[in-house]
């Protein structure tokens, strides 16, 4: 960790009032931001929370919901334990998570899921539009009628089609960049209410399989 960043860290006034606050990472303000302005969670409220270590967006989704309200937090890396927090090891776009996550539907899907960056930015771009695709691919899944996603993505000449796939299952897509974001970052979030009811699908006979998770 350069000297540089050090200095800049300390100087972020986010940063300063996450140690200040006892959050677990500056970005939980990122999330609170989208709360206040898009009204995402709801007293109890399922929320499932992907990219979720170190827990900030958690914890910040635990106080919202409430007592009544479940959240879940998935990550390939584990994430310290949070009060009133489920957290599930498991990478986006793996069936088995798909598999365990399906029989438990959510109100809200929140993603703040990175690319490893390669410094080549059209690179990190596709890797991030990726994971977004990932993520409502997952979404249109396990997220009920009405119910809302919200993503970071790195801004690009991919985002518009981004946005219009998520045009298909939901009424409303905003973008947006919360004040917490660096200026230099080119992340935006984008924001996705009122999800569309799926089409009934053929009726299938359910065989054995990764059993759904208790939650």
């Amino acid at each position: 960790m350069g000297r540089r960043f050090v200095d800049e860290r300390r100087r972020d006034p986010y940063y300063r009032a996450a140690q200040r606050d006892g959050l677990r990472s500056r970005a939980a303000f990122k999330v609170a931001y989208l709360d206040d302005r898009f009204h995402l969670f709801r007293p109890g409220a399922r929320v499932l929370d992907l990219g979720a270590a170190p827990g900030g967006w958690s914890v910040v989704a635990r106080a919202r919901v409430g007592r009544r309200g479940v959240v879940v937090a998935v990550d390939p890396r584990p994430i310290e334990p949070i009060d009133g927090v489920v957290t599930v090891r498991g990478r986006v776009g793996d069936p088995a998570l798909v598999a365990r996550l399906a029989d438990a539907p959510f109100d809200v899907v929140v993603s703040d899921m990175s690319p490893r960056i390669s410094g080549a930015y059209g690179t990190d771009h596709a890797r991030s539009v990726g994971l977004v695709r990932d993520a409502l691919g997952l979404a249109r899944v396990v997220l009920r009628p009405g119910g809302s996603f919200a993503a970071k993505v790195f801004d690009g000449d991919l985002v518009p089609e981004l946005e219009r796939e998520c045009a298909q299952d939901f009424e409303e897509v905003r973008r947006t960049k919360p004040p917490a974001s660096r200026e230099p970052s080119s992340e935006i979030y984008l924001v996705a209410r009122g999800r569309r009811a799926a089409a009934p699908a053929p009726s299938t006979v359910r065989t054995g399989g990764p059993r759904a998770l208790d939650i």
